[in-house]
Parts: C-alpha cells; structure tokens; sequence
C-alpha cells in the first residue's frame, strides 16, 4: 500500500463516495474526510451554478435532531439571534457563542414546531471541522434540559443542488411543489417510498435547496440529478461561489478568537430581543464602544491572488491578515477578505497585500462582491 492509500484509508468516507470516484472527482482531506475537491475543473463548476445548477455533496456537515419541549427557549441562550420568531417550516442562519461572545461555529437550524404531545421538533447543520467540539458544547448546554439530541452525522446523505434551475432539476423528483417553497423554508416530503428533509436553503449565493435522507435515497437522488445533466461540484468551487457571494468559512473568516460584530454577521444579534444570551453583555459593550478590527471585502489591484494568511499593509506597518482569497471566475478579478482596523475599512480604502515578498495594491470594496438575481428573490 502506497503512502497516499495509507493515509485515504484512515480517512472517512461519505455514502456518495464511490459515485463521486466514478466521476472522476479529486480527493482532499476535508476535516478528516475524503471528500471530492473538484470534477470536471473548478472553473465549469462553478459557472453552472452560476448559470444553470450544480449539484454538492456535502455529507460531511454534522446532523443533529433535536426534539423536546421548550426546544427552542432552551436552545435560545446558545445563538445571539431569536429564535422565537420562528415559525413551523422556518430556517435560521446563526452562530453558536460562547461566554466571551465569540463564535463557536455558524450553523442553521430548522424549526419543525411541535406535535401532538406539544414537543418541539428541530435539524442544527454544524460544520464538519467542528462537528464533535459542537455536539459537546449543545450537550453540556443541554444537561438540565429535556431536550434529546440524536447525532445522525453518519447516517445520513446531504445533497446542496445549487442554481437558478435547481428548481427544475428537483420538481419532477419529488413529490412536492417545490415552487412555492420560500427561500430558508424546509419541509419533509417522500422519494421512492421515504421521507426526505429539504430546505431552500444553500452556502454559494444562489437558489438551490440541501436535501437530507438515507445513503440509499440519496445515492439514487444523486444517479438521477447526474442523468438530468445536473454538474457534479466539489469544495473548490463551493469555495469560490461562497466567497464571491461574501459568505464566512468557519475556521479562516471567523473563529473564537472572532465577535459576530467585527465578522460583519451584527445582522444575526437580535440586541431587540428580550431574551438573554450568552456573551450578550460583552456584544453589547462593544456594540456601545465600537469595533476595533472588521472584517472587510478585498480587490486586487492586478490579478495577484491574496491567499488565506498573507499580511495586509498599510504605509509600510502590517495592519491585518488575508483570511480567504481566490481568483473570481466570475467577475475574473482577484478578490479576498480580511480582518483590518476599522480605521482602514472604509471603501475605497487603498491597502497593500504582500505576497511572497512583494507588496501588491488592493483596495476596501463593498461585499459581497457578486450578488446573484436569483438569491433570496422568494424570501
């Protein structure tokens, strides 16, 4: 056994895997799964959920099902946004926080309200990277509660079909109607014989929906969108697609070392709300005193490509950090975000990045840098 199948081996693997392998997908490490990077080439990927519809699997995302009454005023301390707004069929983006109000991962949550015996029904999507450190947090959190949570990580198949004609592709699939479901709606509706979970909901700034069902579904749900003519996607353009559209990656853009205010997510803290959550005291403090550092939307003066830790520059003094850059296929321009002092974040600021050495101008732009027709036009 060769080193490289030494060390795939020790990797998990989705229920998709060998569909994608058939493919002829590029693997990477994600997180400790081996998970497809690209397919037919990140450009022609991404330019299909741009103009047409991609299709992702993205298995690896930790599941959690949660149920119990007072679901969600227990689950309300944990998030700064507020829950009790929402209503059965509802989704919300948001973030775990810790005690000092910095984010321990950004999730979604659907509320799937309650039933018969009034117990509160929910799905949280979590990051892979921080899947086991988050399962532990909403447990400990959750100890004196009656709220049960089941991790179905492993159990089950999540598909993101992605793009203006996602809509297309899936509504002759499934046994529902698709069209009048709003964008972060779910429901649950059945293929070939089984429930399936799906949301319009997505991570690249488009229409699209994430579908979550068993492995045997979702390898049929997969063979079928592949037939339709549906282009399978890997990582890389789900990267490029989530940055042009300004969108944080758990890990690079915000972490606990990062304050929902100075990552630009002030939108998600509901400081309106009457209900306490943890670091509410703290966002508050620096809601009153303002920010020192945010977190601001990149241009490359050039097609110099400002990557994931490179230093920002400013009259010659280290000023901030690169956390995610690409080469924009759609806009075919160099863009990137970084944390820099709010002094420097106005646009139209012009900075430096430097990049093996050399300092390259950029300059402050508005985020997100690209904004879909379709995105969000059902809300």
């Amino acid at each position: 056994m060769s080193q490289s199948e030494k060390q795939s081996s020790q990797l998990f693997r989705t229920p998709l895997y060998e569909l994608s392998k058939k493919a002829q997908a590029r693997f990477t490490d994600f997180a400790g799964w081996e998970m497809a990077i690209q397919y037919s080439g990140l450009k022609q990927e991404h330019q299909a959920v741009r103009n047409s519809a991609g299709m992702f699997d993205v298995s690896h995302m930790g599941k959690f099902i949660l149920q119990g009454k007072n679901l969600v005023s227990s689950l309300q301390y944990l998030v700064p946004s507020d829950l009790s707004k929402l209503k059965a069929g509802e989704a919300q983006y948001t973030v775990l926080l810790n005690d000092q109000g910095t984010i321990i991962d950004d999730i979604l949550f659907y509320y799937q309200g309650k039933d018969e015996k009034e117990i509160e029904h929910g799905v949280m999507i979590v990051n892979a990277a921080t899947k086991e450190q988050d399962l532990q947090w909403l447990l400990k959190s959750l100890k004196n509660t009656n709220i049960q949570l089941l991790d179905q990580s492993n159990d089950l198949v999540l598909i993101a079909v992605q793009g203006s004609k996602a809509v297309d592709y899936l509504d002759s699939l499934l046994e529902c109607d698709l069209q009048s479901l709003k964008a972060f709606n779910h429901l649950v509706t059945q293929l070939n014989g089984e429930n399936v979970f799906i949301a319009r909901t997505g991570y690249t700034g488009e229409d699209g929906f994430e579908i979550m069902t068993s492995p045997d579904v979702g390898q049929k749900l997969w063979q079928s969108l592949l037939e339709k003519g549906v282009i399978p996607c890997g990582l890389g353009a789900r990267d490029t697609l989530r940055l042009e559209a300004g969108m944080c990656l758990y890990g690079q853009d915000i972490d606990q070392t990062t304050t929902p205010l100075e990552a630009g997510l002030s939108w998600l803290v509901h400081f309106d709300s009457q209900t306490d959550f943890s670091g509410r005291s703290t966002l508050e403090q620096q809601k009153k005193e303002g920010v020192k550092r945010r977190l601001v939307g990149l241009e490359m003066q050039g097609r110099y490509i400002a990557r994931h830790g490179y230093r920002v520059i400013s009259d010659g003094e280290i000023v901030g950090e690169v956390t995610s850059g690409t080469l924009s296929p759609t806009l075919n321009k160099a863009i990137a975000l970084a944390y820099v002092p709010v002094s420097l974040s106005k646009i139209g600021q012009k900075l430096e990045v430097e990049i093996r050495g050399k300092n390259y101008p950029a300059k402050v732009v508005k985020k997100p840098f690209y904004r879909s027709p379709h995105y969000l036009k059902n809300k």
